[in-house]
């Protein structure tokens, strides 16, 4: 495979450095950021329970742009859209249960349109359902919800955890298994990058593996093996700069930032948001 250095060799070599060749070595050369960053919500759950608008408020204060949106709060999804509107920020996906997505999608879709989401997503199946009947069964059901859904111009996805990277008793991967199973016209894949790592899984080789086939990514950092602390974005050993060079591959479209038991929750993304927005990929 041809490296970033090699390719801006080449183009060098190949100018006599007319204005077009200038502009094309700059653009091969010129490092690039992440586009709009994201929050899972339910990082900062507590908050949002006392008060969603301010919670919204003071998301965007830090410079995000998205929210991954995760429970109700005791808000109508028109007060949610306006929140949102209010705050600066959008909403492209939601994380939400499977009834919601089989005998009530169709009151899911019709909030979904409201608050603007264009992707729904399964959070994932708990470690008792660790079968592969289990995980086709779920793959059917979110292809069944994606067709309806593709109607309303929204996508359903899968959220991965460790679990779904343990291997069955043949050594088949149950993430695996589902992906193969998931509808690509009409279902994706939300990889959680830290649960991947704690999974026993390669991140870098799950975004070179299945191509355009990830437009949502969770980014919480992990601590070296055996343990794989989770931590705060830049603060564990996950190579950010080499997996998100892989960005365009997978098709990511959308960052979101998650910890699931930060000890301060708002400095755990403020710290979070600072290393992603620096970083140059």
């Amino acid at each position: 495979m041809t490296t970033r250095r090699e390719f801006t060799q080449a183009l060098a070599a190949a100018a006599v450095l007319t204005p077009r060749w200038r502009d094309a070595l700059a653009f091969a050369e010129k490092p690039r950021h992440l586009g709009p960053l994201g929050v899972q919500l339910y990082t900062l759950r507590d908050s949002a329970r006392r008060d969603i608008e301010g919670t919204l408020a003071r998301i965007r204060g830090i410079g995000y742009r998205q929210v991954e949106w995760w429970g109700s709060f005791g808000r109508t999804p028109a007060q949610i859209r306006a929140a949102l509107d209010a705050s600066g920020l959008t909403s492209p996906s939601a994380h939400v249960g499977l009834d919601a997505l089989t005998t009530g999608l169709e009151v899911t879709l019709e909030a979904a349109e409201r608050m603007g989401h264009k992707w729904l997503v399964f959070p994932g199946l708990d470690a008792e359902d660790h079968r592969p009947e289990r995980y086709d069964e779920v793959a059917d059901l979110l292809n069944a919800a994606g067709e309806r859904a593709h109607r309303h111009g929204i996508r359903v996805g899968y959220h991965n955890h460790d679990v779904d990277l343990h291997p069955w008793a043949d050594g088949e991967i149950p993430l695996e298994r589902l992906a193969r199973r998931l509808d690509p016209r009409v279902a994706d894949l939300e990889v959680d990058l830290y649960w991947i790592t704690k999974g026993g899984g390669d991140p870098k080789q799950w975004l070179r593996d299945h191509p355009g086939r990830i437009p949502l990514v969770h980014v919480k950092d992990a601590g070296p093996a055996p343990d794989f602390v989770m931590s705060d974005v830049g603060a564990g050993a996950i190579d950010w700069r080499a997996l998100f060079q892989l960005r365009q591959r997978a098709g990511i479209k959308h960052y979101y930032v998650e910890h699931d038991e930060p000890v301060d929750p708002w400095a755990s993304i403020t710290a979070s948001f600072r290393y992603l927005s620096h970083l140059s990929v």
